[in-house]
């Protein structure tokens, strides 16, 4: 019997399980289809990719603010948005093997690709999560786990408007958790069933979107540039006629070349004032907005900007990774961003004697308040290197000899592999001009 090939993929995810990165939800009892864990390295890059995003999107912008809207919320809001009616995918089984696949997606929609057998008829599918509220399960009761984030931006539109006293153009950011119930679920955390997505709603006067929808195509490519994401592997494909959804006026997708093709990464959407008058009709509630510059009331036209944070995720971990045949070994090193690095630092003793560890447990300290750093005594310095190289640590201090003299240490720079000499003193902000700077 032959050995399988293994792929960039499968050292990516076994990476991500043995470093401590990505785990399978509920493991130990067999684990649940398309539900990750974040392990304690997975959940400080996450957590430093969404602030990240934030950063750049809100902090850097005075018109746009943050909101925090909850999972469940009224079953009106997904009448109004169509979700109740439309949020379906074609669904197919197997007669023979009882698997199931969304039929938009099979080459040919009478054969199972798994055993060959025959498949049924396609049927509407709708994808949200459904529960109950209250102790009764009835109609009445009946709620659903948000399939979007977006719908909760829409319908604090009048709240955020009056209590921030913004006017158009601004815009609503927020990171939070989504379900959808897929059928077909892919490539590791590419498409799951839970996710969390980083989106935000920018409300136009009419007229303004197209101009405004150019604006924020350019912002978001410029973002995952200077994300570090490699230039050559990003791109633009736009939605043809054929693909747009029922509110768009235009979309763009930015997609990435991941190790399994071009897929997806955000979406930029022209939504016009399809979801602001949908809410309007299905609340009564008037949200229009008075425009005091040229004395007019109108709805806004909406550009959305919806990327997810766990596909994004995915996107650093691929784009970073690489082996590499050194002279004498080779080494596997994620290529982070100094920013959203789990850990920025890895702290070393070069022996443990001579005052050494004692050393650099107070280096440790110095940095810990401000940067997550990693203090480790275990084994040659070269192994050292190298465990931190595996989970993208862009820097290594290490203490030696010539630091009980001059109070200086070596630091090592993990792509280029160049070493400086750095006073103790002034660590921290050589790691801030690197990491918050890029110098």
């Amino acid at each position: 019997m032959s050995k399988k090939v293994e792929t960039v993929m499968d050292k990516i995810v076994s990476l991500c399980k043995r470093r401590g990165f990505i785990f399978q939800s509920s493991e130990i009892y067999g684990g649940l289809s398309s539900i990750y864990d974040y392990g304690p390295l997975g959940a400080e890059l996450k957590k430093n990719i969404k602030n990240f995003w934030w950063k750049w999107m809100v902090q850097s912008h005075a018109n746009i603010v943050g909101l925090d809207s909850s999972i469940l919320m009224s079953p009106r809001i997904w009448e109004a948005s169509g979700h109740v009616e439309g949020f379906t995918d074609p669904l197919v089984d197997c007669k023979k093997c009882k698997h199931r696949f969304r039929a938009d997606l099979l080459e040919n929609m009478h054969v199972c690709p798994d055993c060959g057998g025959e498949l049924t008829e396609p049927r509407q599918f709708n994808l949200m999560f459904k529960t109950h509220m209250g102790p009764v399960e009835e109609n009445a009761s009946i709620v659903y786990l948000r399939p979007e984030t977006a719908q909760g931006i829409y319908v604090n539109f009048l709240n955020v408007l009056n209590s921030t006293r913004q006017k158009v153009p601004f815009g609503i950011a927020q990171i939070g958790k989504a379900f959808r119930n897929e059928i077909t679920t892919e490539n590791f955390i590419f498409r799951t069933r839970e996710f969390e997505q980083m989106e935000m709603q920018y409300f136009v006067k009419p007229g303004t979107d197209t101009e405004w929808f150019e604006h924020w195509k350019k912002d978001r490519m410029e973002y995952y540039k200077a994300l570090g994401i490699h230039s050559e592997k990003l791109r633009f494909q736009q939605h043809g006629e054929d693909e747009l959804a029922h509110y768009a006026a235009a979309a763009f997708d930015i997609q990435y070349e991941f190790p399994f093709g071009w897929k997806e990464l955000e979406g930029i959407h022209n939504r016009t004032d399809f979801d602001l008058k949908k809410h309007q009709e299905f609340s009564g509630k008037d949200l229009s907005y008075f425009d005091e510059e040229c004395r007019e009331r109108y709805i806004p036209y909406i550009v959305e900007t919806s990327a997810g944070a766990d596909r994004t995720v995915l996107t650093v971990l691929a784009d970073a990774y690489e082996e590499q045949q050194l002279e004498k070994d080779k080494r596997t090193v994620l290529h982070f961003h100094p920013a959203v690095a789990p850990i920025k630092a890895g702290i070393f003793p070069l022996v443990k004697r001579d005052g050494m560890p004692e050393l650099a447990h107070k280096i440790t300290d110095i940095l810990k308040p401000h940067y997550n750093v990693f203090y480790d005594a275990g084994g040659a310095v070269g192994r050292r290197y190298r465990r931190q190289d595996e989970i993208g640590t862009p820097f290594c201090i290490t203490v030696d000899s010539e630091t009980l003299e001059n109070e200086t240490v070596t630091v090592r720079e993990r792509d280029s592999m160049q070493q400086e000499r750095i006073k103790i003193d002034g660590l921290l902000m050589y790691l801030f001009n690197k990491i918050e700077k890029g110098d």
